[in-house]
C-alpha cells in the first residue's frame, strides 16, 4: 500500500456519553473513500489522541482496519512521549493488520537529537510495520533537525516524515538530505494544508490533511493535480481551499474542524475537554466559508 497522495488525519466523532462513537467513525471512513483519498489515519492529533485512553485508540485502530479493508491505506496513530508506550502501541497497530504507524516525536520530555534516533531506532527493530515521523515542533517542543531526519531515513522500518514544520527551507534540506543518501523511497509528506502545494512542487509526495475531513473530494484532486505536474489545476484547487485551510485552524484543531463536521451533518459530536466549543466570532466566519464552498 503506498503512502503517499491525500491521507485523512480523522477526527474522533463523540457520543452523548463521552464514548468514541463506532457507527459514526465507520460512515466518516466511507465519506472519506467515496471522496477519493488515499489513506484515514486515526487517532491522531485531529482526533484528539491527548485526550483518548490507550484502550480507545487500540478500539480505534482496529475500527479503521476492519472498516478500510483495504480500500486505502490504514494509517494508525501509535505515538507517546514514552518509547515503551509508543512501542506497545505501534506493536497493536501491526497485529491489526494496519499499513503504517504514524509516530509523533516524543513530547513534553524534549529528547535529543540522538534520543530522538534511539526512539525510531527501538521501534523500527522490535516491529515490522512501516513507521511514518510525525515532526511538529509547535506541540511537542522538539524538532527532528534535517541530520536525524537523515539517519533515521537509513532504518529498514521507517518510510516517511510528516512534516508539520513550517520552513519550507527545511523541507528542500530534507528532501535534498534524502537523495544524497540514496534514500530514494522515503518520502517527505506535508503536516500542514495550507503548505501541501509548495511542499509537492518541492518533491514531497502527499499530506497528512486536515481539510480533507471536511472536503476530501477537493483536496483529493489537488494533491493527484500536483503529483501529476498538472500545477495550474492544482494553484487553482489550492486558492477554492485556501480559505478553509485558514478557517480550520482559527481556534485549535480539531475544534472547527469537528464544528464543520457537525454543521455538515457529519458524525463529530463534542471535543474533549481543556478543549473548548468554537467561539461564536469564529462560528460565524467559518459559516461563511462553508457556504461558500456549497458544503452547507
Amino acid at each position: 500500500m503506498k503512502l503517499e497522495g491525500t491521507i485523512v488525519a480523522m477526527v474522533t466523532p463523540f457520543n452523548k456519553d463521552d464514548g468514541v462513537d463506532e457507527t459514526g467513525m465507520r460512515e466518516n471512513i466511507n465519506y472519506l473513500i467515496d471522496g477519493g483519498v488515499d489513506g484515514i489515519l486515526a487517532a491522531g492529533t485531529t482526533g484528539e489522541s491527548a485526550t483518548i485512553t490507550h484502550d480507545e485508540q487500540k478500539k480505534m485502530i482496529d475500527i479503521l482496519v476492519d472498516e478500510v479493508n483495504g480500500k486505502v491505506a490504514a494509517v494508525a496513530g501509535a505515538g507517546s512521549n514514552s518509547s515503551k508506550e509508543a512501542l506497545g502501541l505501534v506493536k497493536h497497530a501491526e497485529d491489526a493488520g494496519a499499513d503504517a504507524a504514524l509516530v509523533i516525536t516524543p513530547y513534553y520530555n524534549k529528547p535529543q537529537q540522538h534520543g530522538l534516533y534511539e526512539h525510531y531506532k527501538l521501534l523500527s527493530d522490535s516491529t515490522n510495520i512501516p513507521i511514518i515521523v510525525y515532526n511538529v515542533p509547535s506541540r511537542t517542543g522538539t524538532d527532528i533537525d534535517v541530520e536525524t531526519i537523515g539517519k533515521v531515513a537509513q532504518l529498514d522500518g521507517v518510510v516517511a516524515i510528516k512534516e508539520a514544520n513550517p520552513d519550507l527551507d527545511k523541507v528542500s534540506q530534507t528532501i535534498k538530505k534524502l537523495q544524497d543518501t540514496e534514500c530514494k523511497n522515503f518520502r517527505v509528506l506535508s503536516g500542514n494544508d495550507n503548505l501541501t502545494l509548495p511542499m509537492l512542487a518541492l518533491g514531497a509526495k502527499g499530506v497528512i490533511s486536515v481539510v480533507a475531513n471536511v472536503d476530501p473530494a477537493r483536496m483529493s484532486r489537488m494533491v493527484n493535480a500536483a503529483i501529476e505536474g498538472d500545477f495550474e489545476t492544482a494553484g487553482k484547487l489550492h486558492y477554492e481551499l485556501f480559505d478553509l485551510m485558514k478557517v480550520l485552524f482559527i481556534e485549535s484543531n480539531p475544534v472547527p474542524t469537528k464544528e464543520a463536521l457537525n454543521m455538515m451533518g457529519r458524525p463529530a459530536g463534542h471535543v474533549r475537554m481543556p478543549l473548548a466549543p468554537l467561539k461564536e466570532e469564529s462560528k460565524v466566519k467559518l459559516t461563511k466559508v462553508l457556504k461558500d464552498l456549497e458544503l452547507i
